[in-house]
């Protein structure tokens, strides 16, 4: 395995490791504030940017990771946006 292989997919576990944290934190919360929807998607934008470039350029295991951080993301997405609707109905309610 490369060096930058080995670089590679220990950034994608660290990242990987925080991201259960953030969609149990987000699920729990049950509200959209603190978080934010740009960033989200900029981040979901950057792994499928990588998993292209793992496909075109180099495809080999580390692309499960791509995949699977962001699966992650796009569960705290999904989640972002029930809380937001949570969040309205609350507004509502008051």
């Amino acid at each position: 395995m490369g060096e930058t292989k080995i670089f590679e997919l220990m950034m994608l576990l660290s990242f990987g490791a925080a991201w259960p944290a953030s969609v149990y934190k987000s699920y729990v919360a049950r509200t959209a504030k603190g978080k934010s929807l740009i960033f989200l998607l900029v981040i979901i934008f950057g792994y499928i940017c990588g998993i292209i470039n793992k496909l075109i350029n180099s495809p080999d295991y580390v692309i499960f990771f791509y995949a699977l951080n962001m699966v992650m993301v796009s569960c705290d997405l999904v989640i972002y946006f029930r809380n937001r609707r949570l969040d309205r109905e609350a507004a509502s309610r008051r």
